[in-house]
């Protein structure tokens, strides 16, 4: 296989040698990485609140909500209502822990998936092993990769069961969360006027909840209709996530972001609109989506702890550890199949890891340029197709699978504006700039992602007062601190689910957070078995942890630093803080190990309890 930039004179090819050259090949990956390089990093995005606090508004539910404030006392509460809430919630329950409250600002639980249904939305990662508690709950998937809708269902589904509905708060906002030294509880204060008080509280934000807009001049001069895609305005565009976006029939709309949010609607507002502009910055690595019914004959084959052993051999794989069978067998574990198929076909392998790494990159180039001959395939437009090429390794940017994205480019009514890495120029109030050239639109639909990498308690739009008034912000000014990114000391009583901050590496996020969950639901069952007042990380616990991080990051850093700029390098600027910030890079399921070997000593090291 060869692209118009690498030129290849064989007329018989080596069968072992590869198909480009590597050095062509870093050598445009660097160019293309430098070109969308900005010192302004994170701070290019514009934080929504004030005038842009109308991108928060909720859709889906009816206005004029209004309750009495609450001003009593809970065991534990739970702020966040998506999986990381639920399956918190859910394994207090397993312990036998009665006296939870979840709060959300949300109008039911899902999380992400309560917030995002704009059209097509569905998930990247299989079903079977992205849903929780599929055993626990007797439901199968109605196929391999599920809808945003089916998730949202299954969200539900799983606080059914668990009694989570029981002593809820919906539809409300914390505003802070103070600690009470004399009373040894939390104090949450909420829009509602609430003043609730907690023994323990457990943080599950997410890791995506944030709507970020990007921070261009003149967005708020836009006069037509506007809106950021994880608060899709179906009143406007009509339809529903199934599409059929009857609303845009007449409209020239403009779609910027080209990640995965715009990957899964494109095709159905190209479908609709009288005409889309899609602005890209960067394109997406876009791979075929092989999406099979659910076969019910395999689901008979199925044993009790299928899913745990499917969730840990993806997990195993994607970490980059031996498997032998890869039981979900598709685009994420393609790499790693590759790779084991070098190794296999030598005599004597060469297993160092630098060899190792060369092999990876091998496999990674390969797969990349099977990605970009895809785009020639699909799409007519050389120029169009030559600019959806992406040029970086496949995890510098979140990897894309869907079959309509790239042929809605063939569409006459559809034009990609490439900004040849620079982004959009500015917004006026008819439309959007790019090269000195305005597209006038009637609806501008940010597809711009959620903050990541922020301050945390950013991210959370509110604040938290530790011991001695201490903020979290202060407390992490310089980088998180935490034992395994579940406590940090001087906030007693609070735990972090956070899915990705120095907790394990994970592709499947889902997968961390129920290891998470299992943890934190452990740990608080037994500090209220011990009649705890306060639970709280050692100092020495915290730095050994930190410097565990940072010592296992450098890997993952240098990666990093090669990469095209996006929210997984801190765009392109993964310092010292970005590693400590980072995941735990540690031997595939090491994680999960150190968590479980923790539990199984049952003394609860690194953290003091005091009763």
């Amino acid at each position: 296989m060869a692209t118009e930039d690498h030129d290849s004179t064989e007329t018989v090819p080596d069968r072992n040698a590869p198909g480009f050259d590597a050095e062509v090949l870093r050598t445009k990956y660097r160019e293309e990485r430098d070109k969308r390089f900005r010192a302004d990093a994170n701070d290019q995005y514009v934080e929504v609140k004030g005038e842009y606090a109308r991108y928060l508004d909720d859709p889906y539910v009816d206005p004029g909500f209004e309750r009495e404030p609450l001003t009593d006392e809970v065991e534990v509460a739970v702020i966040g209502g998506g999986f990381g809430g639920i399956l918190t919630a859910a394994r207090l329950r397993d312990e036998g822990v009665e006296d939870i409250r979840i709060i959300d600002s949300a109008g039911d639980f899902g999380g992400t998936w309560y917030w995002n249904r704009y059209p097509g939305v569905a998930c990247d990662i299989e079903s079977y092993i992205y849903l929780p508690l599929l055993e626990e709950t007797g439901y199968m998937p109605k196929q391999k990769y599920v809808t945003g809708a089916e998730i949202l269902e299954h969200s539900q589904r799983i606080a059914r069961k668990y009694d989570l509905y029981r002593d809820v708060c919906f539809q409300t906002k914390v505003t802070e969360l103070r600690w009470d030294e004399d009373a040894a509880r939390w104090v949450i204060s909420t829009n509602r006027g609430d003043r609730i008080k907690a023994h323990y509280v457990c943080m599950a934000l997410g890791v995506l909840n944030k709507p970020k807009l990007p921070g261009v001049p003149g967005i708020e001069k836009f006069k037509g209709h506007a809106f950021h895609a994880s608060r899709w305005d179906f009143a406007y565009t009509g339809g529903d996530s199934d599409g059929n976006l009857t609303g845009l029939r007449s409209k020239r709309v403009g779609i910027l972001g080209t990640g995965a949010t715009a990957v899964q609607c494109v095709s159905h507002v190209g479908e609709a609109a009288e005409h889309l502009y899609v602005f890209q910055r960067t394109p997406s690595s876009i791979d075929a989506k092989n999406n099979d019914a659910t076969d019910p004959e395999w689901v008979k084959t199925l044993k009790p702890g299928w899913h745990q052993h499917r969730m840990d051999n993806f997990q195993i794989l994607t970490a980059g550890g031996y498997q032998a069978e890869d039981l979900v067998n598709d685009g994420w574990t393609e790499i790693i199949r590759k790779l084991l198929s070098m190794f296999q076909q030598e005599d004597d392998p060469d297993v160092s890891p630098d060899a190792a790494m060369k092999k990876m990159e091998t496999a990674d180039f390969e797969k990349m340029e099977q990605i970009r001959a895809r785009v020639d395939s699909v799409v007519k437009d050389k120029t169009t197709a030559e600019a959806l090429k992406p040029f970086y390794r496949q995890f510098c940017k979140r990897p894309c699978f869907h079959n309509e994205y790239l042929p809605t480019f063939n569409r006459d009514n559809v034009t990609l504006v490439d900004t040849q890495g620079k982004g959009v120029e500015r917004v006026t109030e008819k439309g959007v700039v790019v090269d000195g050239r305005e597209y006038e639109l009637d609806c501008l639909i940010y597809a711009s992602g959620f903050e990541v990498g922020t301050d945390y308690t950013q991210r959370a739009d509110y604040q938290i007062y530790g011991r001695g008034d201490q903020t979290l912000t202060e407390k992490w000014a310089d980088g998180l601190r935490t034992l395994h990114g579940m406590h940090t000391h001087g906030f007693p009583n609070c735990f972090f689910i956070m899915s990705i901050y120095q907790s394990g590496f994970t592709v499947n996020f889902t997968h961390m957070l129920n290891e998470s969950s299992k943890h934190l639901a452990y740990t608080i069952k037994r500090a209220i078995d011990k009649d705890a007042r306060t639970v709280e990380v050692s100092e020495e616990a915290e730095n050994e942890w930190v410097d565990t991080i940072i010592n296992t990051a450098s890997f993952g850093t240098e990666f990093q630093q090669s990469c095209t700029p996006s929210y997984y390098n801190n765009e392109g600027q993964p310092g010292e803080a970005s590693q400590q910030n980072g995941f735990f890079f540690g031997t595939p399921g090491e994680f999960e190990k150190i968590l479980h070997d923790w539990r199984t000593d049952g003394e609860l090291k690194g953290l003091d309890v005091n009763q």
